[in-house]
């Protein structure tokens, strides 16, 4: 059980990973350009589909702001496959099986939930910046409005 948490500055952990159709996708495909990278416990939940969906949303002026996204879970690719095929997802979703990209962004761990002390996927988001840096990093944000949030943040 790890609480590595990353912080600004930090150079983001390397990560290769299938995505819903098994293509591996790594960070380093993102090198020159600034991506959100955010860990969601469940494909196909409510929270993490109101996420999702937000970020599909926002997609076109993310994209327009030099800045990409790709979505992390434990989740297999087939389950994956249908969260972005029932929802119109437009961005990678990666899967994360044995949780070690999770554990080496600090994205899995102890959280409450429901007022009980739980192990799992911590609901995180992060700006890795085009030289791989992290940027931004934000632990246990919320599923709804959290886009927004970010938008403003970054003042996109």
């Amino acid at each position: 059980m790890t609480d590595n948490r990353l912080a600004p500055g930090d150079a983001a952990p390397a990560f290769t990973l299938p995505d819903a159709d098994g293509n591996a996708v790594s960070l380093s495909d993102y090198a020159g350009r600034k991506v959100v990278v955010y860990f969601y416990p469940a494909a196909s939940t409510p929270g993490c589909t109101k996420q999702a969906c937000d970020f599909r949303d926002n997609l076109a002026e993310l994209s327009g702001a030099g800045i990409d996204v790709v979505g992390i879970s434990p989740d297999a690719p087939a389950k994956l496959a249908k969260f972005r095929d029932k929802e119109g997802l437009t961005f990678p979703l990666l899967s994360d099986t044995d949780k070690s990209t999770l554990a080496a962004w600090g994205a899995f761990g102890e959280k409450k939930m429901y007022g009980k002390t739980v192990t799992g996927v911590i609901r995180s988001t992060f700006l890795v910046d085009e030289e791989g840096r992290i940027e931004v990093a934000q632990y246990n944000v919320r599923a709804t409005g959290h886009v927004a949030k970010l938008r403003r943040d970054l003042k996109v």
